[in-house]
């Protein structure tokens, strides 16, 4: 397994409940939800926004993630729903704010 890399979209993932989030992921991240709505592990990905800007503000949150998780292998046998600390959660929504979603 590997880091998940350099991030550079915006994500709305659907849980199974109904319930969505928002995830700063890239494509590789985004070919795995889509694979894991495939399997009914979600129910649904969208792509809010492409190629967002590589603020100091991402750049921390990209070095949390690469920190924190790895790239599954490709089993694809549940969605893993990457956890956040109180200071990555303000990171997203800064995020979210600086490329006005949400």
């Amino acid at each position: 397994m590997v880091g998940i890399g350099t991030l550079d979209m915006i994500e709305q993932i659907t849980r199974l409940d109904g319930s969505k989030y928002y995830e700063i992921g890239n494509m590789i991240h985004n070919g795995r939800a889509e694979l894991a709505a495939e399997r009914g592990k979600i129910k649904e990905v969208r792509i809010l926004k492409l190629n967002i800007p590589h603020s100091q503000t991402v750049i921390k949150y990209e070095q949390y993630v690469n920190d924190n998780f790895q790239t599954p292998d490709d089993s694809l046998e549940h969605w893993e729903e990457w956890e956040h600390s109180e200071a990555a959660q303000q990171l997203i929504t800064t995020i979210l704010h600086d490329n006005h979603i949400g």
